[in-house]
């Protein structure tokens, strides 16, 4: 089977139709997979911080922004937002701070606001792996939802 590997970069989306693959690699940052079964449509987008501060940066790097525009791209591609559902991974604690410094909460505050706004959009999580203190990989298949992730030193998992 021919397949495109689309590789998603920091503060920045994609959607790819089947049989194709998204990837992207996490440590605090979010990676939100969302998939559309019907059409078979996955969106991944992966966001650095909660909420945009400065109107004049990326927007693609803010759950608040990014997560809108991912599911316009999708249904710019056919999906239908009521069938959509989402899978979370990342958020993870990579700076050995205090637990209650600015940088030791990034991770988390990322998570918390990745799923307001996933609420908001009446978006369903069907699955989620967060937090910790290790990075992640993670391979988005647009064929069937499965999302693989792959850490160093730990058994890799499929949600």
């Amino acid at each position: 089977m021919n397949f495109r590997m689309v590789t998603i970069g920091i503060a920045d989306l994609g959607v790819a139709g089947s049989p194709d693959i998204l990837r992207t690699i996490l440590g605090s940052c979010v990676g939100i997979c969302l998939y559309d079964q019907t059409t078979r449509l996955a969106g991944m987008a992966h966001i650095m911080l909660p909420e945009m501060k400065d109107r004049n940066s990326n927007a693609r790097k803010y759950a608040a922004t990014a997560i809108p525009m991912l599911i316009g791209e999708m249904e710019k591609s056919g999906a239908d937002s009521a069938r959509i559902v989402a899978k979370i991974v990342g958020g993870a604690a990579m700076f050995k701070i205090s637990e209650n410094s600015i940088m030791g909460e990034i991770g988390k505050n990322n998570v918390k606001k990745v799923r307001e706004v996933l609420e908001e959009q009446r978006i369903e999580i069907i699955a989620e792996d967060v937090g910790g203190d290790y990075g992640r990989t993670i391979d988005f298949y647009s064929e069937d939802g499965r999302l693989k992730i792959k850490s160093l030193g730990r058994p890799e998992k499929v949600i």
